[in-house]
This record gives structure tokens, sequence and C-alpha cells, in this order.
């Protein structure tokens, strides 16, 4: 079973304090002496309500404590928001005027239905729902599965499904994610509480039975003795799910009815249920962009197709304090003072069919043949900071030695933030050090990636760097097979690949996909994978 997962303490895009606290009427803080009988006695009766929708109600969010002291929590500021700017070279300017107001209209919606609200507690996933008070409040919880580069392509799509149906994005966050990131909506959370029916049951065999979206499907047509019936199941009071609760998967391993989401008949009946819990593992955003159903408004978004992760994901992910404290220090001390940063981020997925020595030397052909490193220390004429990111230290020794040291008019200095030799995505201090690590390539002028790295793509889209993409030759293919070299090539945009698609999305033999109109195309690194793809092709940024 495949288990995740965060939040912190922060802003919006542009670096605002944030406060948890809400105002409150004065007659529960008692500012008037001379009305002290009268704010007692309602005080009291405000405090025995809230204690018994307390005890009575399936679920209860208020933080209680500062509601009923008329105090707030202290104010946190997220230092990542407000001092970024100066370290991300690349990064776009501003967001598109609609995108920016859908965004201000969404963090209006998110303080109005989030947790620390009152109608929270109105909108239960139990099967009550207050109309008079939540019954507008839609949500999406996002529980995130394999490792922290999934995570964040996942998070990323399920936010952007959240704004164009009108969602509030809720995160299922546990410890090993806790601490990487700022909390994004001003004076709100997005963390899903802990005492959320059913949270401790969303990867169980019985909750997917239960509540899948695509199970539910598939037992329709088993069951159904019509083929004209429509392929949406019909909300019913018999219905276990009761038509306030539903599951998306679309993990890697989704089945063919899974992924009937991304078909546009479909979502007007999921558009009449409060409660989704999807599970995603990967960049989900081209195949929204092939659905008739949100493509105008997605035009209107995202002008240029190109820089959809890019907006979004700064947007959306701050690192928290701490990790912008290990980030910086880094930075500072090893990287701030080089005339150019190089990042190279080296994944290596099946060590027996890419071995050490075929990896390097197909790293050390890209940066030498593309220009990006000197092909001998006596060439080099600035001086340049290499990042090396890898799970392994074998690839910082072996840059180290080749390049390392003063040569001819520049100085090289290669680094390695951390090595921790295996991936362990559900280890806090892992994913710690690998948030950090996306980060600190995303401040490079140039970068060079690992195909299939999701990784590699959250860095590229974070920073605004247009990576050059090292594709590994076929493990049957001799290394020294003439042109094995070529596979060092310039990533067509920031946008990062859907590996996993349906079958319906792929493009045609002119490389248009059913309802994309050119804009979905195969990815450079992934035959079988999609990425979005501009008209004119080539983003702005570096």
């Amino acid at each position: 079973m495949k288990r995740k997962l965060g939040g912190g303490g922060g802003g919006g895009w542009g670096g605002t304090k944030m406060g948890f606290g809400r105002r409150l009427p004065e007659f529960i803080t008692g500012s008037s002496s001379n009305k002290f009988t009268v704010t007692a006695a309602a005080a009291f009766i405000v405090l025995s309500l809230v204690l018994i929708a307390t005890v009575c109600s399936p679920i209860s969010y208020l933080p209680l404590k500062f509601a009923l002291s008329g105090t707030k929590p202290p104010e946190q500021t997220c230092e990542s928001r407000e001092q970024r700017s100066s370290y991300l070279k690349h990064r776009s300017p501003e967001l598109p005027p609609y995108l920016l107001s859908k965004l201000q209209e969404y963090e209006r919606r998110h303080r109005r239905c989030g947790p620390l609200s009152e109608s929270f507690n109105t909108t239960s996933p139990l099967g009550t729902h207050n109309d008079s008070a939540g019954g507008d409040c839609k949500f999406v919880v996002y529980t995130p599965s394999q490792g922290l580069g999934n995570r964040i392509l996942g998070l990323t799509s399920t936010f952007l499904f959240a704004l164009l149906t009108d969602r509030v994005l809720l995160v299922d966050f546990s410890a090993d994610m806790g601490e990487l990131f700022c909390e994004p909506f001003p004076n709100s959370t997005w963390l899903l509480p802990g005492n959320f029916p059913f949270r401790s049951d969303f990867y169980g065999g019985w909750f997917r039975d239960t509540y899948s979206y695509g199970k539910l499907l598939e037992k329709k047509e088993k069951t159904a003795s019509d083929s004209s019936s429509s392929s949406s199941p019909s909300p019913s009071s018999s219905s276990p799910w009761n038509s306030t609760l539903l599951q998306i998967f679309l993990d890697d391993k989704y089945s063919e009815y899974d992924k009937l989401f991304f078909k546009d008949e479909n979502q007007g009946f999921l558009e009449k249920i409060p409660w989704l819990v999807l599970i995603s593992d990967g960049y989900f955003i081209p195949c929204l962009f092939q659905m008739q159903y949100f493509r105008s408004e997605l035009d209107k978004l995202f002008p240029n197709k190109s820089t959809v992760f890019h907006q979004l994901g700064n947007y959306l992910l701050a690192p928290s304090n701490q990790a912008w404290s290990l980030i910086t220090k880094f930075y500072d001390a090893h990287l701030a003072k080089a005339e150019q940063r190089i990042g190279i981020q080296i994944r290596v997925f099946d060590p027996e069919a890419t071995p050490t020595p075929l990896v390097m030397k197909q790293i050390l052909s890209c940066t030498e043949t593309r220009r990006i490193l000197p092909r001998s220390r006596q060439s080099n004429e600035t001086s340049k900071a290499v990042l090396v990111a890898s799970l392994s230290s074998e690839f910082y020794q072996g840059i180290k030695n080749r390049y390392g040291g003063r040569s001819g008019g520049g100085e090289i200095g290669v680094y390695q933030a951390s090595h921790e030799e295996t991936q362990q995505s559900y280890k806090s201090s892992h994913n710690m050090k690998a948030w950090a690590d996306i980060y600190l390539l995303s401040m490079s002028d140039v970068l060079v990636t690992s195909g299939m790295s999701t990784f590699g793509y959250v860095a590229a889209g974070i920073g605004g760097v247009r990576p050059w993409i090292v594709t590994f030759p076929d493990p049957k293919d001799h290394p020294d097979v003439p042109g094995w070299a070529a596979v060092c090539e310039r990533a067509v945009n920031l946008e990062p690949c859907f590996h996993f698609p349906p079958w319906f999305a792929y493009p045609d033999e002119q490389g248009t996909a059913s309802g994309g109109a050119g804009l979905v195309n195969r990815c450079e690194d992934v035959p079988w994978g999609l990425k979005l793809v501009d008209g004119r092709n080539r983003t702005e940024l570096q």
C-alpha cells in the first residue's frame, strides 16, 4: 500500500503576512465594563452552544482555544516569499490578470469554506450538508503518493482542478511532509484536519471499492442491462456513498474506468459531489487541457501554455522557514559568488541497466558538447559553481575530480548538498533534503536533468529554467554505439511530462491529441507521455 504525505505557515504570491485568528463580536470579548452581566451571560450561552455542537457534530475543527479567548495565534511570516525573487533568476515577473483574479477569488473562497471557517463544520462528508451556511462549499482532498517530485506535480494538478471547479483544496499531509511548505492561502489553512472521517482509510481497499468513482463505473457496466445507459452513475439514497463523497484515483496504477475521469461527459456528475478525495502521483494537467469542459476557462487562465506549472507552482509552493534556512545557507556559502551556477540532477532508475560509468559518460558528454562545462580545466574563463543533486555521492566525486579547482581564468567549484543513497519518500528528514535540493537546482542559470525524473521537472518549472534533458540509452544498446550521446537535448518548454495518460489522450499521426487542438504532444524524454506545448513552442523564459 502506497503512503505519502505536510504544511507550513505563509501568505500569498506577494509575501502577505498571515494570521489565523478571526475577529470576534464585542460581547464575547467583554470590552465594555458596564455591560458585564449581559456579556458574561451571552458568553456563557455561546460557550455552551459551541461545546454542545462540538460534542454532537460528527466533525468539528474550529480552533476553540483561540475563539473562546478572543485572541489570535501568533502571526507567522513566510520568509521565502519575501526573499525568493532575488534567488530565482528566471521567474516570471507577474501572473496573467485573469489568473490573478481567479486566485484572489479562490483565496476568498478558501477563507470562507476552509478548516478555520465556521461553515466548514456544517459541510460534512458523512451525509449532512447545511445549505444555509456551507452548502455552496465543495472540496477536493489531495492525497499524495510516491516520491516528492510526484507529489508536488499531483498537488499542483489537483489545485488547478479545484480552481476550475470552484472547490476548496485540502491536503492530506502526514509527518513526512509536515514541515516543507508555507501555508499558501492567507488567513486560512490547507491542512486536512486529523480527525477527518475516513482519513486513515483513504488508501484502503474497502474505501476504494466503496467510494471510488472508477469502481462505481465498473460496477455499473457489469450490472447494466441496457448498453445505452449513461456512463455516469446516478445518486441514489440506497448508495453506500450517499452522494456526498467520492474517490478519484489517478495514480499510475489507475484502471481504464478511473481514466474516464478525463471524459467530458462525466464532469457534470462529479460537479454535484461535495467531497472528492483525489489520489495522484503525476502531472495530469495536459489531460485537463484536452477536455472541452474546461478548455475555454483554461485558455483565459493561461495565455502561455508553456508556463502553467511555473506559475501555479510558484504561487502554491513556497519553502517553509525551516527549509528556506537550509536552502539559503547552502546557496550563500557555495553558490552565490560564482559568475554562473550550473545544476546537474542525476536520477538512476535501474543501476544494472545504466551503471555509474555509463551515466557519467553521458553527463560529461552532454555538458561538454553543449558547452555547459569546459572540455578541460584550462579552457574555462568564468567562475562556475556546479551543484550535483543525486542520491549517490559517486557522481559528485566524479564531476569534482574532473572539473574541481582553479582552471584557466575561472574557478569551478563542485558541490553536493546531500546524498541519501536510497530514496526514503516516507521519511521527514529525507523529504526536507529533497525539497532543498529541488529549490537549489531551481536557482541555477543552466540546468541539466535526467529523463523521466519528476524531481527534475519540478526544479526546472519552479526556477523557470528550460533544462537540458539527458535520456539514458536503451539497456540493450552498447554504450559505445555511435550516436548514443545525442540523447542530450533542450526541453521544448518548462512543462512537466504526464507519464501515464489515458489511451484516448494520445496524439494522432499529425501530433494533435483528440480535443487538444495541438496543445498536447509527446514528451522529449518519455515517448508514451504527454506534455503541454504552445503555438510559440518555446517559453519566453530561459
